[in-house]
């Protein structure tokens, strides 16, 4: 397992853990007790470690290279997902997978940014960082939906929008601006989960939606700790003061009212138990799916449009 910085402590203490097992397997001795009084202690370090976090400690947990991604939620808890791809202008761009499939008896359309798991497919996926063509392929699918009542679900990990000269050729912000016009405007229930990183334009493309729920340790901002350090500081080593700043954790997003619910995740982090965190938000999922698709077109839509209008007001008082 990758091990952050703030949990060295932690790694040497499950190093031991591996060594006297390994020596247990492979010898006479019965250190079984021991062993287990050095998971308890594991476990004790890993809970007052993760229970108080610093907003830079949990922007570093949100990008934990092995947290699961859109493919593992999908294989998980979706049947029969058949991919769409290419958005009917310029390409394909592999940095946002959307597709159909069903969820515990409904047929939905699955949108989200996936970043890859080695490197091989980190390239292949951009790193979740969307070109304008990822962009209008989300159109494109949340339109489809519209048209076959499909509820949409999206799922949010990016760093941002991939800031290259040709996407900006492309016309970058007008694809981004078009995408959440079109999430407030479909007459269908729109739910979001940020899973990782929720950062800037590229993640609220996908975001604006009736219900918005983030991980316990996923983040959401309008720029990257790094970003705004440059900008502020004119330097990045400064990012860790910036994300104090930005009340980028799902905790604070909640007391402002950015989303509606945290989604506790296993000890130590999503990256520890896939299965745990994928479980957990699909039952949470199900119960908003059944609450929204008793809702009509119109209401759902104007539900949605006068969640996001408040969030303006509230920062005016």
């Amino acid at each position: 397992m990758h091990f952050l910085d703030f949990e060295k402590p932690i790694a040497e203490l499950e190093g031991k853990i591996e060594e006297l097992r390994h020596l247990s397997d492979t010898g006479d001795m019965n250190i079984a007790e021991e062993v287990a009084k050095l998971q308890a202690k594991a476990e004790r370090m890993l809970r007052q470690t993760y229970s108080r976090l610093t907003p830079w400690q949990k922007t570093q947990v949100a990008r934990h290279p092995e947290r699961p991604h859109f493919s593992d939620y999908v294989s998980r808890l979706v049947e029969d997902f058949t991919p769409l791809a290419g958005d009917r202008l310029y390409g394909e761009d592999r940095a946002i997978i959307g597709g159909i499939g069903r969820f515990r008896g409904y047929s939905c359309m699955w949108i989200g940014h996936e970043k890859g798991h080695d490197t091989a497919s980190r390239v292949k996926h951009n790193f979740g960082m969307a070109r304008p063509e990822g962009y209008r392929k989300a159109q494109r699918l949340m339109r489809m939906a519209e048209r076959f009542s499909l509820p949409v679900v999206t799922l949010v990990d990016t760093a941002g929008a991939y800031p290259g000269i040709g996407a900006e050729e492309r016309g970058q912000a007008e694809a981004i601006a078009r995408s959440i016009e079109v999430c407030l405007d479909i007459k269908v229930p729109v739910i979001t989960v940020v899973i990782g990183e929720g950062g800037s334009g590229g993640a609220i493309a996908l975001a604006a939606g009736n219900t918005v729920f983030m991980l316990e340790h996923s983040v959401y901002s309008v720029i990257s700790p790094e970003g705004c350090a440059s900008i502020l500081w004119r330097s990045g080593d400064y990012a860790r003061e910036a994300a104090e700043q930005l009340k980028l954790t799902a905790q604070d997003l909640e007391r402002l009212k950015v989303i509606d619910r945290v989604v506790e995740e296993p000890l130590g982090g999503a990256h520890r138990n896939h299965a745990t965190t994928i479980d957990s938000l699909g039952a949470l999922l199900e119960q908003e799916l059944l609450d929204l698709v008793k809702l009509d077109g119109p209401k759902l839509k104007q539900r949605r449009r006068d969640k996001f209008l408040e969030i303006g007001k509230q920062g005016l008082t």
